[in-house]
């Protein structure tokens, strides 16, 4: 197999094959569906590797027995009961029935892992499955390993699962999008808001990306994982289902509850209060049912209009933050700066509330299901002291490189940048250096430290742009008098060549018989 990796550390080859077998099956299904079919198999591959792997130790121990369910709950790693082990499975992979099979071995997972109950997906047997290509898939999957401690480590099956979540979103445009946030977005979010411990909650969770990546921050910085508490929610159910097998993969113990279900129409987290939210709600919903939720105490400031969920979204994540509490949240860049009666209000009383810490304006192409312009809005209940009647302001909007022609990334360095500054702004203890470094400074064009009453004198709008300027330009060394006088005296030399050239047509047009007057 080839050493070579992409972005995500996986060998490439084998993600290239993957997709290959997985991308046969779409012709004769939904999208909506093969990809359940993918990844149910790809998490049931990882759960009989991690088992298989206590099972041969327990069974190597004289004084262990390889069967007992317990020994297995201590170590962290799903029973998987003999029926659904990955051995069976391909060994019937070229069966007619093998649909069938691993609808049974689905169930029976299930059955002895109550925290999996009604998310595995169990519709393999149906005709319209293409058995022969469902078995080429799983002689395929069968190559990865990926629940030894060594792979487990590497995280291959995260980073596998994360590249198929990614790869079904493109594939599948605004229906994939829905349930995915692309990486760099969340990461951004989540190396700014440093969530090392406390309640982190993510009131539309989709797939959990913010979750996963939540975790992968701590363990990169060398933090405990089991300092956080997970908290989500999510109203699509196959999405919820994808949620819960996320985060079963990587071993976090969240709650986002035992069902799909509405955020604003049934909250299942009503007394919660988070030290974090991290969120990427669904852009200008205008049918959430707001006319039904007049005098819903979530709404911190005003009764967010009907037509357009963003600031019932907005209000929501107030309502649900601690005392010191910190949100970070995509919106569409409408979101900064309409007028329309009840937005500009909310938007108005929050910045006057000093809620708003900072907004950055992202770079366009960043999301697989939409054009729209977009937006991170950063909230702070409790700002340190040198920073109350303040807000940062960042203009990413240049930032990035685009890795096809209509989907634009940002780099490690991008995000360092973005993060760095508002680290840098936020800096609770500064101790520059002799050389100024250390301290925030405003860099125009890109960010700017803008105070509550230039902010209102922009009419609270919030756009980054209005606030940052342009971009100082490199002096040339020429005096700008000097400059002027020949840049002027190149443009009077180019008006009378223009009037030269006009006359010279209009002659030629007149002797071929046309006047254009």
């Amino acid at each position: 197999m080839s050493s070579k990796t992409n972005g995500n550390g996986v060998p490439a080859d084998l993600e290239s094959k993957l997709w290959t077998t997985a991308d046969k099956l779409r012709g004769h299904m939904d999208a909506a569906e093969y990809k359940h079919v993918v990844l149910g198999l790809i998490f049931l591959k990882y759960i009989s590797d991690a088992f298989q792997e206590l099972f041969e130790a327990l069974s190597a121990d004289e004084y262990a027995d390889p069967e007992d369910r317990d020994e297995y709950l201590a170590e962290n790693i799903f029973f998987v009961p003999e029926v659904a082990r990955w051995g069976r499975l391909q060994q019937s992979a070229k069966s007619p029935e093998i649909g069938v099979l691993v609808d049974r071995a689905m169930a029976a997972i299930e059955r002895d892992n109550p925290s999996l109950k009604g998310v595995l997906p169990q519709d393999y047997g149906r005709e319209d499955l293409d058995k022969r290509r469902l078995g080429e898939l799983i002689d395929l999957i069968s190559t990865i390993a990926m629940g030894d401690r060594e792979s487990r480590s590497q995280d291959i099956l995260g980073r596998v699962y994360e590249y198929f979540l990614g790869q079904f979103a493109s594939a599948e445009g605004k229906k994939g999008g829905q349930f995915y946030t692309p990486k760099p977005v969340v990461r951004l979010l989540v190396e700014m808001l440093e969530p090392y411990q406390g309640r982190v909650y993510d009131p539309c969770c989709g797939s959990g990306g913010m979750f996963v990546q939540s975790e992968k921050f701590i363990a990169e910085h060398g933090g405990n994982v089991g300092d956080i508490s997970v908290y989500g929610q999510e109203s699509n159910p196959t999405t919820w289902r994808l949620c819960k097998m996320n985060l079963a993969i990587r071993g976090i113990d969240g709650n986002i509850g035992t069902h799909a279900a509405d955020t604003f129409h049934a909250n299942l987290h009503r007394d919660l209060r988070a030290d974090y939210i991290l969120a990427n709600p669904p852009f200008n919903m205008s049918d959430w049912g707001g006319q039904l939720l007049a005098d819903d105490p979530r709404w911190v400031f005003e009764t967010p209009p009907g037509g357009n969920a963003n600031f019932a979204w907005v209000q929501h994540m107030i309502y649900h933050l601690s005392a010191n509490g910190r949100a970070g949240f995509v919106l569409s860049n409408g979101s900064m700066s309409t007028n329309t009666r009840g937005e500009k209000e909310i938007r108005q009383q929050m910045i006057e509330a000093d809620l708003v810490d900072c907004m950055v304006a992202l770079p366009p192409q960043l999301f697989y299901n939409t054009q729209i312009p977009a937006c991170l809005w950063f909230l702070n209940k409790a700002k340190p002291a040198h920073r109350r009647g303040q807000t940062l302001f960042v203009d990413a909007r240049r930032m990035g490189f685009m890795l096809d022609r209509t989907l634009r990334d940002l780099s490690d360095e991008d995000i360092a940048q973005i993060a760095g500054t508002y680290h840098l702004w936020r800096n609770l203890t500064p101790s520059p250096s002799p050389n100024g470094e250390g301290l925030y400074t405003d860099i125009p064009g890109f960010c700017k430290s803008a105070a509550l009453e230039e902010i209102a004198g922009h009419g609270y709008v919030l756009t980054p742009g209005r606030y940052v300027g342009a971009a100082d330009v490199e002096d040339d060394g020429e005096p700008f008098a000097e400059k002027m006088e020949r840049l002027t005296a190149a443009l009077t030399d180019q008006f009378v060549e223009s009037a030269r050239l006009e006359a010279v047509i209009r002659e030629n047009l007149r002797k071929l018989g046309y006047d254009i007057g």
